[in-house]
């Protein structure tokens, strides 16, 4: 058992949050997945609920084995494999399709694998120092030896190395899905501000950006029938639909609404879900809703409360993490995950207009639960390798107590004075006849 116990690498409150998510997800996808395995999937509720807890049980294979490495070599595989998804998400653009199909695999979106590593590769340029992009990195070699770069690596070229890998990753992926890039570009320049650049720069960017959405956000609502630019038109009739909602239209987030309408608080019960059985993406983007629905607001306070406490979680990881690397991928990651849960619940609840955002580790598994669920394992790997050190470090500090002690004891034997042998007077025996002897002798 012991050893059973001991695969599971890492920390303890994020393997529990993690296993509580599965479990919802597994009752959750039961309920729901019904109407989707019979149209989509072609085989029955239960297989499609097997094919979810296959896909399920490979992550945990997944995550116990990348928390067994040693995650200072993520860093050169969060650069080849950043460089990787460039030319993947080229070629899905160029052929204008988010989905890739491999025969007797299936099919994935590569903006999923490119989350995480926009992520770690961020998190790889913002802990170099100077030095290093001035060694390693060619780009930034030859912009300093044709003087477009004049006073060395500055805090100023260290920013906006970082906003161009960023905004790359984040071009490609807008065309086909653009809550995923604002997504990655959201946590990417989040973590940024943690790191040490140039803090003027980071809240020009950010009026920059504000001010580049909302006038995308305006265009795609004004002239998304006119103007065609990618997506823009389904792009505007969700926000469009979202600030003018027609109640009598059977839509995806009207149906939502009234599930969560029906669990009120404590909720109808597991398995007794109407709603799913109307819904195309009831198992997928709007499970939350079906969650409400069978187990009412507590479920959903308790779901939330359990996203909260992994975010949290993360960050004291990243906090007690000495290397950067490392520090800066637990809080990228951490933020992430968490950013798309808060996201998946809100537009359940009808906060934000429809994304197209699953809820992690909750919702119908794919390669999206696979990927994502890799970013647990590299989470793992930093807080296993922050274990080793702390228990090096009170294995140091107690050896040096013990040390300390013994040399304060050796110390004070030999600085304690030796007492002087004071000789102790002689019992006088004399009798009183050896006394008046004396005496007549005087």
């Amino acid at each position: 058992m012991k050893k059973l116990i001991n695969i599971f690498k890492g920390d303890r409150v994020v393997w529990m949050v993690f296993l509580l998510l599965s479990i919802i997800s597994l009752v959750a996808v039961y309920s729901a997945i019904g109407r989707f395995a019979i149209t989509k999937l072609g085989t029955s509720p239960t297989g499609g609920f097997f094919k979810h807890l296959c896909v399920v049980l490979a992550t945990y294979v997944v995550v116990i084995i990348l928390s067994n490495f040693n995650y200072r070599i993520f860093s050169r595989l969060a650069q080849w494999g950043y460089w990787a998804s460039v030319v993947l998400l080229t070629v899905m653009a160029a052929i204008g399709s988010r989905w890739l199909r491999i025969p007797g695999l299936g099919q994935f979106q590569p903006s999923e694998i490119a989350k995480v590593l926009a992520i770690m590769y961020t998190a790889r340029l913002l802990s170099q120092s100077p030095e290093e992009i001035e060694e390693k990195d060619g780009f930034i070699r030859i912009l300093i030896a044709l003087r477009v770069i004049k006073n060395g690596v500055t805090q100023k070229v260290m920013f906006w190395r970082v906003v161009a890998a960023i905004g790359l990753v984040s071009a490609l992926i807008l065309p086909e899905n653009f809550s995923t890039a604002a997504l990655v570009f959201l946590s990417c320049y989040i973590l940024m501000f943690f790191a040490d650049i140039d803090k003027r720069s980071w809240f020009r960017l950010l009026l920059i950006a504000l001010v580049l959405v909302g006038l995308g956000l305006f265009v795609s609502v004004k002239l998304g029938d006119k103007v065609t630019v990618f997506r823009s038109e389904t792009w505007g009739n969700r926000i469009e639909h979202w600030l003018h909602p027609d109640y009598d239209d059977l839509a995806q987030e009207n149906i939502a609404k009234m599930a969560i309408a029906r669990g009120k608080i404590t909720g109808v019960g597991i398995g007794n879900t109407i709603h799913a059985r109307l819904m195309t993406q009831g198992e997928n983007d709007f499970i939350y809703a079906i969650i409400l629905e069978e187990g009412g607001m507590f479920m959903g306070i308790i779901i939330l409360a359990i996203y909260s406490l992994f975010f949290f979680r993360c960050i004291r990881i990243s906090w007690r993490c000495k290397g950067n690397f490392g520090s800066l991928t637990v809080a990228g990651l951490g933020t992430v995950i968490y950013l798309q849960a808060l996201v998946n619940m809100c537009v359940a609840v009808g906060v934000l207009p429809v994304t197209g955002q699953t809820l992690p580790f909750i919702s119908y598994g794919g390669t999206a639960y696979l990927f994502l669920g890799s970013s647990i394992g590299v989470i793992q790997a930093v807080a296993y390798d922050n274990g080793l050190k702390s228990k090096e470090n009170k294995k140091k500090q107690e050896a040096a107590r013990k040390e300390s002690t013994a040399t304060t004891k050796q110390q004070s034997k030999e600085e304690t004075p030796i007492p002087e042998k004071t000789g102790k007077s002689k019992p006088n025996n004399n009798t009183y006849e050896d006394i008046f002897a004396d005496m007549d002798n005087i």
